[in-house]
């Protein structure tokens, strides 16, 4: 009973470590995200009073005496003459449909949000190798012959710990927003694909361990289809350790 509650505090603490470390992470992002718009509307401010501003008593005057004193001639005198009014040709001139000018602002917001989503992902993913690696490490020395020890106990807890932080960082993988038409480049493609390796094995990982925990608890040895969990624990954390450096380290 002890040594069971023993394990839920120590699962406790450490998934209080790991939230901590993930506002911190966190926390520079949203904040970066806030001055840049409050930066974007103060700008637009002093913009839009230029505009509203009232012309000088000067230039109106100036103006007025331009007008007085130009001369008028009749307009059938150049009946074929081009316009002397210039105009700037428009989006529309230029090929460009209001739906294609419009969509361009959707378009860079649905970009931004994948970036700051994507690079959250990033961020998740390195710190879910700490626990992961040290989960691995821990993996030889957590058999034993006795029902429970501290560094089988210390096994379990990590284990728990980086299955939690996987599923935020998949979270915001598969959340991030897809922009249509756009190509993956070769480390994109080689990281997606190690996905479909690390994804079910952090889903086979913990159950096979699972069954393996109570098993020596039990008394017995590991035996039966929980023998491959460290198997596939190491090929689980492999492909995770390959995804990250291939979109971390420039080949």
């Amino acid at each position: 009973m002890s040594r069971g509650l023993g394990i839920v505090v120590t699962m406790i603490r450490l998934r209080f470590i790991a939230l901590t470390a993930l506002g911190l992470t966190l926390a520079p992002l949203l904040s970066f995200a806030q001055a840049a718009e409050t930066s974007t509307s103060q700008e637009a401010q002093p913009a839009a009073q230029d505009q509203n501003a009232s012309p000088k008593p000067q230039d109106q005057n100036a103006a007025q005496s331009g007008s007085q004193n130009k001369p008028t001639t009749p307009p059938d005198d150049l009946p074929n003459a081009p316009s002397s009014s210039k105009t700037e040709p428009s989006l529309e001139d230029l090929g460009f449909s209001a739906s294609q000018s419009q969509g361009d602002a959707k378009q860079q917001a649905l970009l931004d949000k994948r970036t700051h989503m994507l690079k959250i992902h990033q961020r998740m993913g390195l710190i879910t190798t700490i626990p992961l690696v040290a989960t691995v490490i821990l993996g030889p020395g957590s058999g034993g012959k006795s029902e429970g020890t501290a560094v089988r106990d210390l096994h379990v807890a990590l284990g728990s710990l980086t299955g939690d932080l996987y599923g935020i960082t998949a979270y915001y993988a598969i959340r991030a927003p897809r922009i249509p038409g756009t190509k993956k480049r070769g480390p994109i493609k080689f990281h997606e694909a190690m996905a479909w390796i690390h994804g079910p094995g952090m889903i086979l990982t913990p159950i096979l361990g699972a069954m393996a925990f109570s098993q020596k608890n039990n008394g017995e040895k590991v035996h039966g289809i929980a023998q491959a969990h460290g198997p596939v624990a190491i090929v689980t954390a492999g492909a995770f350790g390959a995804a990250l450096l291939s979109v971390s380290v420039k080949f």
